[in-house]
């Protein structure tokens, strides 16, 4: 039976209001941004009084002490974090996650258990001792050092993610690959790695993600001002006495709009990659 008329009104009207409460804050944050006195309004609706970009410019303008472009320094810093830190766990979860689903060994359901336990415990309870291990190491205060940490925390969820997109794909596609003369891993390379490509691009996303917001981690291990990733970058518009709001609203709408528009470009992979399983017969 079609829903009546008053009932596709109150879901519309559901749905609006879950759209207008989930945008709000971002409504604040845009408004700060622009605003020139970068003072939060007493309004309800937070709109400026009056538009600029001054906040942009101060952004993305920073310099440091010796007259070199800062934000460009910190903004290739998060790129190169970011994108080395989903590479380096999409490239170690790969082939662990398909011995996983292909193969059966001792310890195996014992070593899933126990990569998906380490997803319970917070990044900063395990600050002190990675701090130990990078120092000892020697790359405290790198961006290898960051990527190492960033990457080790991303692997157990990229596992289990790719884990399950290759038990969804048949066991038979590689069986007649292997049939028709080829090796496992020309099967795996040429025909696993194909049909799993949504799920790679969606646990390639959430690494990027995670690397790119990820605050705590990278301002205890990262001390160089050149260094900091743009999380970091923005802690200093707020200080203990005084804060810059416009400027710190700048920055996250900057630090936001990347993330955006990858979520834009690859909207298609990610409902494949959160749908897989289905197959077609």
């Amino acid at each position: 039976m079609k829903p009546r008329l008053w009932q596709e009104a109150l879901v519309h009207m559901a749905l609006v209001a879950a759209v207008c409460f989930a945008l709000y804050p971002v409504l604040w944050v845009v408004s700060l941004a622009l605003s020139p006195s970068g003072t939060p309004s007493p309004h309800a609706l937070p709109l400026p009084d009056a538009v600029s970009l001054d906040n942009f410019r101060a952004v993305v303008g920073s310099r440091d002490h010796a007259g070199h472009w800062l934000f460009a320094q910190q903004l290739l810093s998060s790129v190169v974090v970011s994108v080395a830190t989903a590479v380096t766990s999409v490239a170690i979860a790969t082939p662990a996650a398909y011995a996983l689903a292909r193969f059966r060994f001792v310890g195996e359901r014992a070593g899933m258990r126990v990569l998906l336990a380490t997803q319970m415990f917070p990044g900063v309870a395990t600050a002190v001792p990675l701090y130990v291990i990078l120092d000892t190491l020697r790359l405290l205060d790198t961006r290898a050092g960051l990527v190492l940490v960033y990457s080790t925390t991303a692997l157990p969820f990229a596992v289990f993610q790719l884990r399950g997109a290759f038990e969804a794909i048949p066991k038979d596609l590689e069986e007649a690959a292997m049939v028709d003369g080829a090796t496992r891993w020309q099967a795996f390379t040429k025909v696993v790695l194909p049909a799993a490509r949504p799920a790679i691009a969606v646990t390639c996303l959430f690494a990027f993600m995670s690397s790119w917001n990820e605050f705590i981690l990278a301002a205890t291990f990262l001390s160089r001002e050149t260094a900091f990733t743009l999380p970091v970058a923005l802690q200093r518009y707020v200080g203990e006495y005084n804060a810059s709001w416009g400027k710190f609203a700048a920055g996250a709408v900057i630090v936001s709009a990347p993330v955006m528009a990858i979520f834009y470009a690859v909207q298609r992979h990610l409902v494949g990659g959160l749908t897989a399983g289905s197959v077609k017969g």
